[in-house]
């Protein structure tokens, strides 16, 4: 039974761009058949608590003599961490929120990415259970960050999850990108909306394309 964990986190519940995107990818995977099936943890809606001890960014065998974290929270990360691993592919909706990501994405990737259980740490070969586990990223951002201009270097939340995701769990992670997506709030020029406008129908294109793929 294919799985697919839906993960939202844009703040935006009427106009969201990736929440809209991220949805045309789950809508695809539910048409692929009723065995398709998809989980979805809204971390706006539903926050996660940040972690309330830095222990918990170990597992027990790792933590410091005396470590007594909170049981609930621990709890809490288990579930997290079998959610992940019991999921066939990985959908993230990564607004830019000052140039990262959404803090509640970040408390996501705090319970998840633990070493000697989900990342490398003494030994690899069994402590990397994600390890070529498609991740498909779907990152929105207000303004301009193509290539070539001053903001181009601008995004800190793709490269820290990639980071996380790719480098550390070892998952085969894609991006879908769609920029511009304050144009017509701010009254940008017309060539810039256009622009827009042509971004999310690709980006679309390419969550529908994506879901039937990795489906």
């Amino acid at each position: 039974m294919p799985t697919l964990l839906h993960l939202d986190s844009s703040a935006d519940l009427l106009t969201s761009r990736s929440r809209a995107i991220t949805a045309t990818f789950a809508d695809t995977w539910r048409s692929l058949g009723d065995d398709h099936t998809v989980v979805h943890r809204d971390l706006h809606r539903d926050p996660l608590p940040h972690l309330t001890d830095a222990a918990l960014h170990f597992p027990p065998r790792l933590r410091p003599a005396g470590a007594s974290p909170s049981v609930a929270q621990e709890a809490l990360q288990q579930l997290l961490i079998a959610e992940l691993v019991a999921a066939d592919v990985l959908l993230i909706g990564v607004p830019l929120y000052n140039y990262s990501m959404p803090s509640t994405l970040k408390a996501w990737v705090d319970y998840i990415h633990l070493p000697a259980v989900t990342a490398p740490f003494d030994d690899p070969a069994s402590q990397q259970p994600l390890a070529g586990r498609p991740a498909v990223l779907v990152s929105t951002r207000g303004g301009v960050y193509d290539q070539g201009t001053s903001t181009e270097f601008d995004d800190h939340a793709l490269p820290a999850l990639t980071l996380i995701l790719a480098s550390a769990l070892g998952m085969s992670v894609e991006t879908i990108v769609a920029t511009r997506t304050l144009s017509e709030r701010f009254g940008a020029p017309a060539d810039e909306i256009a622009k827009q406008h042509e971004e999310l129908a690709a980006a679309n294109e390419s969550a529908t394309r994506a879901a039937r793929r990795l489906g």
